[in-house]
C-alpha cells in the first residue's frame, strides 16, 4: 500500500464531555461509509472504539481509538478520545496529531467542564476547531437556546453550518448547498448563510470586495480557501447538528470532515523546536508537503498489544516512514530497525509498506519508542522536539502495597508499561512519607489503573490515603555552621563550613541557588561540590520534618579545612550538618499542595458545595450560574479532598462532577506545622 497524497487526507479528533455520543457518532461514521456493516452499542460492548476489557465493563471510552474511513475522495482518520474528566490526559496527547478539533455536545447535558476545557486548550494550541450537537431529536431540549449559549461561552465566532429541520429529521446545509429541505427549528437559512459568509470573507480582502459587488451569489469554490483560512486564524469554529443513533444529519456531516476542513497541507503548523549542542533552540515547521524529504514523525500514543507487543501510534509530519528500515528515537544514537509498520483500525491493524506525510500509523516491537518521542531517519535532527502539551498534573493518589510479595519482581515492568500507555499517571516512591503513591486525574482513573494491574498482570495492591505530601522551605535569612572533626588512628576527618541562606522566588526554575563566596582559599575550590552534596541531601530529606526542602539559596562564606585530614566525606558532612543549622534558625515553614477545582452541579446544589469547599479550608473563586447548572470555581488544599468525589456524589445525586489541576504550594496553618514536625524523628547523621 502506498502513501496517500496528504491533501487528499483529513485528521480529526473528536472529544467533549462523557455521555455526548463520542463513540456512538464514530459508529455511525464507519457504518454509513461502509467500514463496518452492522452498528455496534456502547451498551452491549460491541463498538469499534470502545474494545478493551475495561471499556466494556464501564461502558465509558477509556483511551484514544484510531480509525479511518474514505468519504467524497479523501481519507479522514478519526481519533476517539475518552469525555470523562479522569481520561482527558489521554485526549490531550492527540492533538499533536490532528489539523481539527471536534468538539461534540449533548443538549441535554450542556457545556461541561471538559468541553471548556477541550476547546481552550485546542484555541491555544491554534487548532481549528468545530462543534458538533448531538442527539437533536431528543425530547425536552431546547437547541435554538444550545446555540445562543454556545456562542456566549466560545465567542460569535461560533456559527452554524447547517441548520436542524424543524422536526429535527434531517438538516439544512446553510453554507455551501442549495438551501433546500423545509423550515428550520430556528433561525432562517438566509440569515445563517449571511453570517457564515460575512464570517469567512473577512479573512480574505480580495473576495470582501468581490463579496459587496455582487452581494451572497459567490461560488463554493470561491470561498473554499477563505473558508479554510477563517478555521486556521480561529476566525470560525462552524457548528453542525446531528443525531448519530438515527443517522440524522449524518451525510452533511461527513461532507464537512472530507471536503471542509483543512488538510495536513492546510493546516497550521505543528509547534515543534529544534535544540542545538547548548541548548537553544528556535522554532521549527515540518513540511507536510514533502515525502522525499527528511523524516519527522511524533509518537503521541503508546499502547501494550497482545499480538504485536509494544505499539507506537504516531503522526508523519515530514517524509515517510518505510517498513524495513532504521530510524532513530529523538536524540539516541544508534538507529532501531522498523520490520512492521501497521494502520490502526480501533483494536484491529493493518500492516502496510509505507506511511506518508500527514498520515497516521503504528509501529511495533520497540521498546524505546515512548510518548512525545521524535521519530526521524537523519541523525541531525536528534534536537528536533514538539513543544510540551498542557497535561493535567495527576493530583489524585493512592498509597499502595503489593498484596503478596511474590509479585515484586513483576511489578516494576507492569507500572511502567501502564505508565508508558498513559501520559497521566504517576507511580512513584516518596521518600518523605516512605511510600509508594500512584497519582492520577481521580478515583475512577486509578480504579481503571487498578483493575488493568490486576486482569492484565495477576497483580494485587492493598491501598490506603496517602500522606500529604509537604514541603518545606525558609521565610527569613540565616547563617549556619558546623565543624566536622573525626580523628580514629592515622589520618581523620576534618572540614569546616560557614554559610548563609536565603529565601528564593516561588516561581525559581528549581528552588535553589549554590554559590561559592569564599577567599583567600579558606576552602579549596576542589571540596566545594562534596559542600553542595551535603546541602543537596538535605533539601532531598529535609530539616525539619522530613520532607523535601524547597525556595532556598545558599552561599558558602568561609571555612577552614586540614592540609591531611581534609577530604570529600569530610565536607559533604560539614556542609550538610551547617546547612541544617542555618535552616532551623531561618524561620522555616510547612508548604502543602493547593489545586484549581471547577466543579458542576446542578444551580440547587450550589450553596451545599460553597459550604462544603470552606470546611475543606477551600476558597471560592468565582460562580457562574447557567441555567439550571451552576460552575464553581475554587482553590482547596490537596490533602483535604480525598473523599471530595463521593461527597459530590452524595450532594448532587451523582449530577455533579469537577476537575482539578495544580495550582501553588501553600503555607500550612501552624497547628498542623506543630503536629507533623513534633511526629517527626531525624536520623543522626553525624
Amino acid at each position: 500500500m502506498a502513501a496517500m497524497n496528504p491533501g487528499d487526507i483529513r485528521n480529526v479528533v473528536l472529544t467533549g464531555q462523557t455521555g455526548t455520543g463520542k463513540t456512538t457518532l464514530t459508529e455511525r461514521l464507519l457504518h454509513d461509509t461502509g467500514v463496518i456493516g452492522r452498528m455496534g452499542s456502547v451498551e452491549d460492548g460491541s463498538t469499534t472504539s470502545d474494545w478493551t476489557e475495561e471499556e466494556k465493563h464501564h461502558k465509558h471510552s477509556l483511551s484514544p481509538s484510531i480509525l479511518h474511513f474514505d468519504h467524497e475522495g479523501h481519507t479522514v482518520n478519526l481519533i476517539d478520545t475518552p469525555g470523562l474528566a479522569d481520561f482527558v490526559g489521554q485526549a490531550i496527547a492527540c492533538f499533536p496529531a490532528v489539523e481539527t478539533v471536534a468538539v461534540v455536545i449533548d443538549p441535554a447535558r450542556g457545556i461541561g467542564t471538559v468541553t471548556r476545557r477541550m476547546m481552550e486548550i485546542a484555541r491555544q494550541r491554534n487548532l481549528p476547531r468545530m462543534i458538533i450537537v448531538n442527539k437533536i431529536d431528543e425530547a425536552n431540549i431546547d437547541i435554538g437556546s444550545l446555540t445562543e449559549e454556545i456562542r456566549e461561552v466560545f465567542g460569535s465566532v461560533c456559527l452554524p453550518i447547517n441548520l436542524p429541520l424543524a422536526d429535527c429529521s434531517g438538516v439544512v446545509n446553510v453554507f455551501d448547498g442549495d438551501g433546500a429541505g423545509g423550515d428550520t427549528l430556528f433561525d432562517s437559512v438566509d440569515d445563517a448563510h449571511t453570517k457564515i459568509i460575512e464570517q469567512v470573507v473577512e479573512v480574505d480582502d480580495e473576495l470582501m470586495s468581490t463579496y459587496l459587488e455582487q452581494g451572497e451569489n459567490l461560488e463554493p469554490e470561491q470561498v473554499h480557501n477563505a473558508f479554510e483560512a477563517a478555521l486556521r486564524e480561529g476566525h470560525l469554529v462552524p457548528i453542525c447538528y446531528c443525531s448519530a443513533r438515527d443517522g440524522i444529519g449524518i451525510e452533511a456531516l461527513l461532507h464537512v470532515f472530507a471536503s471542509l476542513l483543512p488538510s495536513p497541507l492546510e493546516g497550521n503548523p505543528r509547534p515543534f523546536q529544534r535544540f542545538d549542542e547548548e541548548g537553544n533552540a528556535e522554532d521549527f515547521a515540518p513540511d507536510a508537503a514533502s515525502g522525499d524529504g527528511h523524516l519527522i514523525s511524533h509518537v503521541f500514543k503508546v499502547r501494550s498489544d497482545a499480538f504485536v507487543g509494544k505499539l507506537g501510534v504516531f503522526r508523519v509530519h515530514q517524509g515517510k516512514i518505510k517498513a524495513k528500515t532504521d530510524l532513530f528515537i529523538d536524540d539516541h544514537k544508534k538507529a532501531v530497525r522498523v520490520a512492521h509498520l501497521y494502520k490502526r483500525q480501533g483494536k484491529d491493524q493493518v500492516e502496510v509498506d509505507e506511511i506518508g506525510p500527514g498520515d497516521l500509523g503504528a509501529v511495533a516491537k520497540i521498546d524505546d519508542v515512548h510518548a512525545g518521542a521524535v521519530l526521524h531517519d537523519h541523525a541531525g535532527d536528534g534536537g528536533i522536539r514538539l513543544r510540551p502539551l498542557p497535561l493535567p498534573k495527576p493530583m489524585y493518589g493512592l498509597a499502595i502495597e503489593l498484596a503478596s510479595h511474590k509479585d515484586e519482581s513483576k511489578f516494576a515492568p507492569a507500572i511502567q508499561k501502564l505508565m508508558d500507555e498513559d501520559p497521566s499517571l504517576i507511580v512513584e516512591r516518596i521518600a518523605a512519607t516512605k511510600q509508594t503513591v500512584m497519582r492520577g486525574l481521580g478515583e475512577l482513573h486509578l480504579r481503571v489503573v487498578l483493575e488493568k494491574l490486576k486482569d492484565g498482570y495477576g497483580i494485587e495492591v492493598v491501598t490506603s490515603p496517602p500522606k500529604v505530601a509537604y514541603k518545606e522551605t525558609i521565610t527569613a535569612a540565616a547563617e549556619g555552621h558546623h565543624r566536622h572533626k573525626k580523628q580514629s588512628g592515622g589520618s581523620g576527618e576534618f572540614g569546616e563550613v560557614h554559610l548563609r541562606i536565603a529565601p528564593l522566588d516561588s516561581e525559581h526554575d528549581e528552588g535553589f541557588e549554590f554559590e561559592n563566596a569564599t577567599v583567600g582559599g579558606s576552602i579549596p575550590r576542589q571540596f566545594m561540590p562534596a559542600i553542595e552534596k551535603g546541602i543537596r541531601q538535605v533539601l532531598s530529606e529535609g530539616a525539619i520534618a522530613g520532607y523535601p526542602l524547597t525556595g532556598v539559596r545558599v552561599e558558602v562564606f568561609d571555612g577552614k579545612h586540614h592540609a591531611v585530614d581534609s577530604k570529600e566525606v569530610a565536607f559533604i558532612k560539614a556542609g550538610r550538618m551547617a546547612f541544617i543549622d542555618a535552616v532551623q534558625k531561618a524561620r522555616p515553614a510547612l508548604l502543602e499542595p493547593f489545586v484549581d477545582l471547577e466543579i458542576v452541579v446542578p444551580s440547587t446544589n450550589m450553596g451545599d458545595i460553597t459550604g462544603v469547599l470552606s470546611g475543606k479550608r477551600g476558597q471560592v473563586q468565582n460562580t457562574d450560574i447557567a441555567g439550571d447548572t451552576c460552575i464553581i470555581s475554587a482553590t482547596a488544599p490537596l490533602g483535604e479532598l480525598q473523599n471530595f468525589t463521593n461527597e459530590l456524589k452524595s450532594i448532587t445525586g451523582g449530577a455533579g462532577s469537577f476537575t482539578m489541576d495544580y495550582s501553588h504550594d501553600e503555607r500550612t496553618p501552624p497547628h498542623i506545622q506543630q503536629e507533623v514536625v513534633a511526629a517527626y524523628k531525624p536520623h543522626d547523621h553525624e
